[in-house]
């Protein structure tokens, strides 16, 4: 439509300078239906004289203006893109209002928006209707705290206080069983071993006492024994 960069314009310097604005009409804007994604949205344009044409324009986030339609006095429509209808927007008036509905609310449409009139070379603007989606916060959910239970009052006394070098200790002290197992067998059989040759050896030498308490003969003389003659001698 031709005539849309110019009404953007007469807008823009509308919102900056608020004198422009008529004094003999008075516009307001409602809405019907708050938005919700996917949901039709409803708004009407109240004025006290229909009988000129409406248009229809979002102010989006950024602040740039964004023309949806024209409905002149006839109910003849232009949307964007000098299109007659519109997949997106319907439009309707009466003596009285002027509607505009979203049929299926994106977070596209969100802004303000406004409806105007052009009489006699003179503005006529409602204020804006915001229309913005809900805010979803997420609140992350609370992590209850373990439960604790205290640790038993332990003495240094106490023979069950576990500490970091348990293990250990249990090592060394299957170590030191190992060792008695191995080492007093073996203590006892050497003390037996050295009992048995101490022993041995006692034996040993009182029996050679035995045999040496015999008288030996002296150097060079046989041991005879002197006997009583006979009857030959």
């Amino acid at each position: 439509m031709t005539r849309a960069p110019a009404l953007l314009l007469l807008l823009a310097l509308g919102l900056c300078c608020p004198g422009i604005r008529g004094q003999g009409y008075m516009m307001k804007i409602h809405s019907v239906t708050q938005p919700r994604v996917g949901q039709r949205l409803m708004l009407y344009c109240e004025s006290s004289n229909m009988d000129s044409g409406i248009f229809w324009v979002r102010q989006d986030k950024a602040g740039t203006l964004h023309f949806i339609v024209f409905i002149s006095s006839l109910s003849r429509t232009t949307f964007g893109g000098n299109m007659r209808t519109s997949k997106h927007f319907e439009v309707w008036k009466d003596s009285r209002f002027c509607w505009l509905a979203v049929k299926s609310f994106k977070p596209q449409d969100e802004g303000n928006y406004f409806c105007l009139m052009n009489i006699n070379q003179a503005l006529y603007f409602s204020p804006g209707q915001p229309l913005f989606l809900p805010v979803t916060t997420t609140v992350a959910p609370k992590t209850l705290p373990s439960p604790t239970t205290p640790a038993p009052n332990i003495t240094e006394r106490d023979p069950c206080l576990r500490t970091p070098d348990s293990e250990p200790s249990k090592e060394k002290g299957l170590d030191f069983l190992c060792d008695i197992f191995i080492w007093v067998p073996l203590t006892a059989a050497c003390f037996l071993l050295l009992l048995a040759l101490a022993v041995t050896i006692t034996l040993c030498q009182q029996t050679r006492r035995r045999r040496c308490r015999c008288k030996r003969p002296a150097k060079g003389k046989p041991n005879v024994k002197r006997g009583t003659p006979g009857p030959h001698a």
